[in-house]
């Protein structure tokens, strides 16, 4: 707003400006020095009034700067009129472009200039300002100091022209890269979101699926509690394919509008129930966890490390049915985090491709990555498949 009022301001300035140097132009070409009275002609009052457009014009030098120069040029070297109005419109030219254009534009407000100057060093010396610099007789040194001054007068609006446009260049390119680092923070968020839907995803229809196949060819008791487990498990997924969807939806992360409130994160505390859960669903897994101060680790320490567990013991489901998962999480401050998932090899190789993005282990290595650990993934001599990593265990 303030910006546009200084625009406002500065228009009725040069405006008012250029009329009134129109004005003493055309006082000046009309006066007649033995009188000391003003008798124009027509010559000179088609000069003003073609000064006076040339003024109004100014109002519109900004949109369309090139017409606007034009017609400012018209005045001064057709009728010898002042050169004020082409001097203010070659800053917006040079404001808006800088091209071949306005190397012309400059070369011409420059002559139109000189020569206003030079009519004017000529006139009675009654009347002439620019005789009282560069002097009132024709002569070498008059002719240099026009050429002088003209030089003087183009520079200034055209270095002033340059320099807005460079501050408006900038000005646009901070908005682009603001732009473009907003949406970055949104794809990151929206990437985040999605490695967190396939984890849990992944590993709930997982189970869901080894629970739909115990229930195939279980008789008895334990058919009622599977049968709770596919339900439940089945409910949670769904819940979480709803804000997956949601998300691509709306373009937009958990919590910004109150819509798709993020669950809480899981931490080191929430893995022996991780455990249970696969135990229950069927997946044989022998646990060992050693933990020193377990409740002061960081909060994204424990996600990444229940992440991993939660990922290759789906993987396991996926890969290696029926086989045991030995589970292995173990460290302390200063000595960082070490997580192991061991599996055996399936003697027999899995018919068809089994179901999934195939991006589980892309994800782990993504997210220990992000708080400065290492990991590995890949079969052993030992004819089984480990998953080792070691995490920090700092402030992340």
């Amino acid at each position: 707003m303030a910006r546009r009022v200084l625009g406002v301001v500065l228009t009725v300035v040069a405006v008012a400006a250029c009329v009134i140097s129109s004005i003493f132009v055309f006082s000046a070409q009309g006066y007649l020095p033995a009188t000391k009275s003003f008798a124009p002609t027509w010559w000179s009052a088609l000069g003003f009034f073609t000064g006076i457009a040339a003024a109004v014009m100014l109002c519109w030098r900004h949109k369309w700067p090139e017409l606007v120069l034009g017609i400012a040029l018209v005045p001064p070297l057709c009728f010898r009129s002042d050169a004020l109005a082409a001097l203010i419109a070659l800053a917006a030219l040079a404001a808006r472009r800088r091209d071949r254009l306005m190397w012309i534009g400059s070369v011409l407000v420059y002559f139109a200039t000189a020569w206003a100057l030079f009519g004017d060093a000529n006139r009675h010396p009654d009347v002439t300002v620019a005789g009282q610099i560069v002097g009132k007789q024709l002569s070498a040194v008059q002719v240099m100091g026009t050429l002088t001054v003209a030089v003087v007068m183009t520079a200034i609006p055209l270095t002033v022209g340059v320099v807005r446009g460079m501050q408006d260049t900038l000005a646009i390119r901070e908005a682009k890269e603001e732009e473009l680092r907003a949406e970055m923070t949104r794809r990151a968020e929206r990437t985040r979101i999605a490695r967190e839907m396939h984890d849990v995803l992944g590993h709930r229809l997982s189970l869901l699926s080894l629970q739909a196949g115990a229930l195939e060819v279980s008789k008895g008791p334990a058919t009622s509690e599977a049968a709770k487990t596919v339900r439940t498990t089945a409910r949670q997924s769904l819940e979480d394919l709803r804000q997956v969807i949601g998300v691509l939806r709306d373009g937009q992360g958990f919590g910004e509008n109150g819509l798709h409130p993020e669950p809480p994160q899981p931490t080191l505390a929430d893995i022996p129930e991780l455990v249970a859960n696969a135990r229950r669903a069927g997946l044989g897994v022998n646990v060992t966890i050693l933990l020193a101060e377990a409740g002061g680790a960081p909060a994204l320490l424990g996600t990444t490390a229940y992440r991993i567990v939660q990922e290759s013991m789906t993987n396991i489901l996926k890969h290696a049915p029926g086989a045991t998962a030995e589970v292995s999480v173990r460290g302390g401050p200063g000595n960082g985090l070490i997580v192991e998932v061991v599996n055996p090899l399936p003697t027999t190789p899995a018919a068809g491709k089994p179901p999934g993005a195939g991006t589980g282990l892309t994800g782990i290595g993504e997210r220990v990555t992000l708080i400065g650990g290492t990991v590995s993934a890949e079969p052993t001599e030992e004819r089984t498949f480990a998953v080792r990593a070691w995490l920090p265990w700092g402030h992340h």
